[in-house]
């Protein structure tokens, strides 16, 4: 018995069988996932959402952002009156301006501007400091190349008769005649 079915099991895969072919699973139709502003203002996001493009369902910190600063209906607004080429970056810009103004209530992004060129101009002087400081040690270099690539004095006539070899010598002509000396000192004293 137990041989008979696995003989139908192995003949019935080898045969096709003429019962009908499963079908294809149906997809399920697809869920559209709502943009993070139809999210956090729980609402339905229809497919001609504006702010959809601009703030996706991933990234929901920077519409939460800009809606605290800005509010959702003057975002959409200001999006709207803007030609679409130039929505992507007024949004951009809105998130931005709205991160300076959590961090900065007072100033928001006119602080950071100011700090920055404060930062600049601080730099701009090391700098200038810096380049002066540089042309002052070129010029002190070059005036010391100039004090040394000067030729000395001519000696004048008649200084070769009047020149002794043991004037810059100590009075010695060689070496040898030093370790003689100072021999001769040493016997003295001793």
């Amino acid at each position: 018995m137990d041989a008979s079915n696995t003989f139908c099991r192995s003949t019935s895969s080898l045969f096709p069988s003429t019962s009908p072919l499963p079908k294809p699973p149906i997809h399920p139709p697809v869920v559209h996932s709502p943009c993070a502003a139809c999210k956090i203002l729980r609402r339905r996001c229809s497919g001609g959402c504006v702010l959809a493009p601009y703030f996706p369902p991933t990234e929901p910190l920077e519409f939460t952002t800009a809606h605290r600063v800005f509010g959702a209906s003057n975002i959409i607004k200001f999006l709207q009156e803007l030609p679409e080429i130039q929505r992507a970056d007024a949004a951009s810009s809105l998130v931005y301006e709205a991160n300076a103004r959590a961090r900065d209530p007072v100033y928001g992004s006119a602080g950071i501007i100011y700090q920055l060129q404060r930062q600049t101009e601080g730099l701009q002087s090391q700098l200038a400091r810096a380049r002066a400081e540089l042309a002052a040690m070129q010029a002190q270099h070059e005036y010391l190349i100039s004090i040394l690539s000067v030729k000395p004095w001519p000696f004048p006539a008649g200084f070769e008769e009047h020149y002794s070899p043991y004037m810059y010598h100590g009075g010695f002509s060689s070496v040898d005649d030093y370790n003689q000396a100072s021999m001769w000192e040493e016997s003295l004293w001793a």
